[in-house]
């Protein structure tokens, strides 16, 4: 229903703001990642909104960018959980960062995100992937390879005994335009330091 604010910035009290459009003062309840990035007070600011209606109440949920937006749309979209714990996941860690941990499918960088146990983050990882990540706009930088080139070298360093956050991490230092057998090598020789 409310797609986009755009007006004054008046309060700052994390996680909410509040927001004046033309005299109507809206509170908006924003994760850390887009509260950090706000202008000082009486600034003019724009956010992308989700409007969530309740029994008990009606709520706006900001964001700074349509990828967050999104990846917020897609975790409140799993049972168990709700806006308050999409927030939490989003304020705890970036878009990109949450996309990577679901492709590692690394449930400890999402358990670390207060309010996470191990139950839902394994949920997270299977109800999210392949969805996320996908059809967002990352950060430059988020995934350091092509698509398949990285997938190729994640698989063959698991299948060589690696765990999967090694991996990840060995791909994250590979140049972005290697190819298969060339990122593998590279990534064994950094994993053997």
């Amino acid at each position: 229903m409310i797609g986009k604010l755009t007006g004054t910035l008046l309060e700052k009290n994390p996680p909410q703001i509040l927001l004046d459009c033309h005299g109507v003062g809206y509170e908006v309840d924003v994760p850390m990642s887009t509260f950090y990035n706000l202008p000082a007070t009486g600034e003019k600011v724009a956010l992308l909104t989700h409007f969530v209606v309740r029994e008990d109440a009606q709520i706006l949920y900001g964001f700074a960018s349509a990828s967050e937006r999104e990846a917020f749309r897609q975790l409140i979209k799993i049972s168990g959980v709700g806006p308050r714990t999409a927030l939490s996941v989003l304020s705890g860690m970036s878009v990109g960062d949450l996309s990577q941990a679901i492709s590692a499918q690394d449930s400890g960088r999402i358990i670390k995100v207060p309010g996470i146990g191990k139950k839902t983050a394994e949920r997270l990882l299977l109800e999210l992937k392949g969805k996320l990540g996908a059809d967002l706009n990352l950060p430059a930088g988020a995934t350091a390879l092509p698509g398949d080139a990285a997938g190729d070298i994640q698989q063959a360093l698991v299948a060589l005994g690696y765990s999967e956050k090694d991996a990840v991490a060995a791909l994250k230092a590979l140049p972005k335009d290697v190819g298969v057998s060339e990122g593998i090598k590279l990534a064994l020789k950094a994993l053997a330091k």
